[in-house]
């Protein structure tokens, strides 16, 4: 938006004249321009006015459409429960109390807001949402059948109908109806909202990204599209972008516990001293341990005993000891002295790494005794009902079981990529429901 394309902000608030659907639209307008931060101060300005006395229905109307364009649905109410006999105000009154879970006050709302002269469609595929969010599917979808006619048309229709059928356990019919909704109207915020989750869910997370994004190009801002959008950028390593969203979380709701944990995760990470000499030593040496001892001019002997004892890189001989390879069949001090030979020449010995097999159990620390023959350990990750996070975390890790899970230390899970405090203490107090816990924790 250039200069002389900004809106007066305070104009818009403070303007005489009954409250309509245009106030709506100019609002809608500055959230989603450089200005926001603009209207989020004068809102704020003009309710303390009006707690101050400077009270009436017009400014309250304003007030509490802005706050809900804003996402502050429980300051949104309270100023819009002010006002009476105005249609779109009791509409979006009708539609935060739906944000804040009142569904049966939201519902008495949208009946009011219909008699008032708002659009009597929308306020009845708002009220069949009402009835769906408490799980009553029958009324919701008698209330879509009984408007078929007029609605069908319309993204919230679909929307609606894809939400019911989701609930259903029909999964591709809802997003042929999800699809259908963000066809009819790109910037159907909630439909796309829940196509980005069902992408989410299935890994597909640049088009996740893209949905989120997409879901965020008009008000009112869902908290929970931009705390999966962080949470997705944090995935891809673009930590700026994830903590912009978890600090813009944080500007509409403080007490919001979920974004301040991945806020402080980003920030700690980011504190860390990054060595870019020693990363680039650690990936040479990876690649030196990868290397085939058949790429060496080694005896045939040697050869042999080393492919019939399952040896076959450099890395495999720093994770034995010499006596393991002198118990090989056939293994003798000859063969022994020429690998020991070998590996010098490349700054490496026999069992330098004998460390990372030790107790090892697929490339887990064993498990203590007395959980070794208990059938939990069998049982898949999912039992514990993780977050999307978390599970992506386990998913990338390669614990599928809570056998696998149980091996791992804090400190070994903290080490993996994207693996944060948030994450840690939500499988320990996942674990602790079962009575179980960590290795070493």
């Amino acid at each position: 938006m250039s200069v002389d394309e900004l809106i007066d902000v305070k104009g818009v608030l403070q303007s005489s004249g009954s409250v309509g659907y245009s106030d709506v639209e100019q609002l809608s307008e500055i959230v989603c321009s450089d200005q926001v931060a603009e209207l989020r101060n004068e809102v704020q300005a003009l309710v303390k006015n009006i707690a101050d006395g400077q009270a009436s229905a017009g400014l309250s109307a304003k007030a509490g459409i802005a706050l809900h364009l804003l996402g502050q649905h429980s300051d949104a109410v309270e100023q819009l429960e002010k006002v009476q006999d105005n249609a779109t105000a009791s509409f979006f009154h009708a539609v935060s109390l739906i944000a804040l879970k009142r569904y049966p006050d939201a519902g008495k709302q949208l009946e009011a807001a219909a008699k008032l002269g708002y659009d009597a469609i929308e306020c009845s595929l708002r009220r069949a949402e009402t009835f769906r969010l408490v799980g009553n599917l029958d009324e919701s979808e008698t209330i879509l059948s009984s408007i078929a006619k007029d609605a069908a048309g319309r993204a919230e229709y679909s929307f609606q109908m894809g939400c019911i059928r989701s609930d259903r356990g029909d999964l591709y019919g809802a997003i042929e109806y999800f699809e259908r909704a963000v066809d009819m109207d790109p910037r159907h915020s909630r439909a796309i909202f829940r196509l980005a989750g069902e992408n989410a869910s299935r890994g597909n997370d640049e088009d996740a990204i893209r949905l989120y994004e997409q879901s965020l190009s008009s008000p009112p801002f869902y908290l929970g599209a931009i705390l999966n959008l962080g949470l997705l950028y944090e995935d891809m390593e673009n930590y700026p972008a994830a903590a912009f969203c978890f600090r813009r979380i944080l500007e509409a709701d403080p007490q919001n516990e979920m974004a301040a944990m991945y806020l402080k995760d980003i920030e700690a990470a980011d504190s860390m001293y990054y060595d870019e000499e020693t990363a680039r030593n650690e990936a040479r040496m990876k690649q030196l341990l990868d290397r085939p001892v058949t790429d060496f001019e080694l005896s045939v002997r040697s050869r042999n005993c080393l492919h019939a004892m399952d040896i076959h890189t450099l890395g495999d001989l720093t994770r034995v000891s010499e006596n393991d390879l002198l118990a090989g069949k056939n293994f003798g001090q000859t063969s022994l002295d020429e690998i020991r030979e070998m590996l010098t020449s490349f700054g490496l010995h026999i069992g330098q790494n004998l460390h990372e097999s030790l107790g090892q159990e697929g490339g887990y620390a064993a498990l203590p005794p007395e959980l070794a023959d208990n059938p939990v350990t069998e049982k898949p990750i999912s039992d514990l009902g993780l977050s999307v996070r978390s599970r992506k975390c386990m998913s990338r890790l390669g614990i599928g079981t809570m056998g696998e899970l149980l091996r791992r230390s804090p400190d070994e899970l903290l080490a993996s990529r994207n693996f944060g405090v948030t994450s840690l203490n939500e499988i320990r107090e996942k674990l602790g429901e079962m009575n179980l816990k960590l290795r070493n924790d």
